[in-house]
């Protein structure tokens, strides 16, 4: 598919809801006894992967006409043998986190992915879940397909994250759900914390202390016993990157993006584009089931280069790839480090990034752990193409949005991925003036 310069954008949209809290919002729901109502989930292949996966250890999940999703829950350690293979599909986060669910069971799960999962390392997840008294049989370098073991009793685990990863620490925390004792969690660098924030929403014990330079301690008391809720998912920060970026680059563009989840462990994005120039505006704050919550009014800007603390990272891991665009069209040099994180995403985001910008006639160095771009000044992109994506989701959007501010037009080798996370993707640039 090819994008070509869009005239300015406007309008007002939203994205598909929340990535990360949809997730955790099925889990959850499915531990509690009684009935959770979930409204704005994320209908993506990521999520439904999810969906099904709990629907097969015993949970009752349907959706209704209107788009509620409501989920019967059979209880903290009540999940039941799955039958059949736990398809992930292309979602690391569905499996890095149901395999912590999982481990504090009694039960045997075989996980299977497609081949861009199948080649992401789950190391990083096993080795805390062994400690707790989790089996793994994996395939060669820790990759899927693999089959675990849970441990009931399992035993509570005390872990300081030696990288910061969100799915490592929700993943000793929802094993430690169903553990007696205490489950300690010690995390340098704070993560997104909508595990913790929907724990203590659910209704267990769960206590976040802040240590004087920034360390987070998490303690969990295990053996507990969920409360059903009802919640409202925010639109997806990751996924309104897109039309931000979008927005700010189209010259003459003002885009309003409704109900975005603006917690601060992932603001990250945002605060970026205000450093390098871009007016962002946030109106409607309020706060939605525990989680902070606006609209964005987006106007066109002039971006300057930037070169961004890397302790940043965690609070926009998912956004850069969308950012190297944004740098690609500022006046000056950005430089991006501390990203090996991107090196073991859907695909290794440094190097498949710096393949793509050279081919549309950026100027780029990759390094080990990030990367530098020479900014066009705001003068359209070269364009050209085909961007291999590798069945990476974020890489097809960020040169989607490349293409928008292009002289000759970005072709993407395959959007099918897109699926996975923002299923609306295409009519929404459409319903902004831009055309696919």
């Amino acid at each position: 598919m090819t994008f070509t310069a869009a005239p300015a954008l406007s309008g007002s949209v939203t994205v598909p809801g929340d990535k990360s809290i949809s997730h955790r919002s099925l889990m959850l729901s499915a531990l509690a006894v009684g009935e959770s109502r979930v409204e704005g989930l994320l209908e993506g292949e990521d999520v439904l992967a999810t969906a099904a996966a709990m629907r097969a250890m015993g949970a009752d999940i349907q959706r209704d006409a209107d788009g509620i999703w409501h989920i019967h829950g059979v209880g903290v350690g009540g999940l039941l043998q799955p039958q059949t293979a736990l398809d992930m599909g292309n979602s690391g986060t569905s499996t890095r986190l149901l395999m912590g669910l999982l481990a504090s069971h009694d039960l045997t799960a075989t996980f299977i992915g497609d081949a861009s999962l199948s080649k992401r390392p789950m190391a990083r997840v096993t080795e805390p879940l062994s400690r707790m008294g989790a089996s793994f049989m994996t395939s060669p370098g820790d990759r899927l397909p693999l089959t675990m073991k849970g441990a009931c009793p399992a035993v509570p685990l005390d872990y300081r994250l030696p990288v910061a990863s969100a799915q490592v620490k929700s993943a000793i925390l929802l094993a430690g759900l169903n553990t007696p004792g205490v489950t300690r969690v010690v995390e340098p660098i704070p993560t997104r914390d909508h595990s913790e924030r929907m724990l203590k929403g659910f209704g267990a014990d769960l206590n976040v202390a802040v240590e004087a330079d920034g360390t987070r301690i998490i303690t969990l008391t295990g053996e507990a016993e969920l409360k059903p809720q009802q919640i409202v998912v925010p639109g997806d920060p990751s996924s309104a990157a897109f039309p931000i970026v979008a927005a700010l680059l189209v010259p003459g563009s003002r885009v309003t993006i409704a109900n975005v989840g603006l917690n601060a462990t992932r603001a990250g994005l945002i605060d970026l584009l205000r450093e390098m120039g871009g007016s962002i505006e946030v109106t409607n704050a309020r706060e939605v089931g525990g989680e902070p919550v606006g609209d964005l009014v987006v106007t066109a800007s002039a971006l300057k280069g930037v070169e961004p603390d890397p302790a940043r990272a965690p609070s926009m891991i998912d956004e850069y790839p969308v950012a190297f665009i944004a740098a690609s069209l500022a006046e000056g040099r950005s430089v991006f480090r501390g990203l090996e994180e991107l090196r073991v995403k859907e695909s290794d985001r440094i190097a498949t990034m710096a393949e793509g910008l050279r081919a549309i006639g950026v100027q780029v160095e990759e390094l080990e752990d990030g990367i530098i771009i020479e900014g066009s000044g705001g003068a359209p992109l070269a364009g050209g193409g085909p961007i291999a994506t590798r069945l990476d989701h974020r890489i097809a959007m960020s040169f989607a949005v490349a293409g928008l501010v292009s002289k000759g037009g970005v072709t993407i080798d395959d959007m099918r991925p897109v699926a996975t996370s923002f299923p609306t993707f295409l009519p929404l640039l459409q319903s902004l003036g831009a055309v696919a």
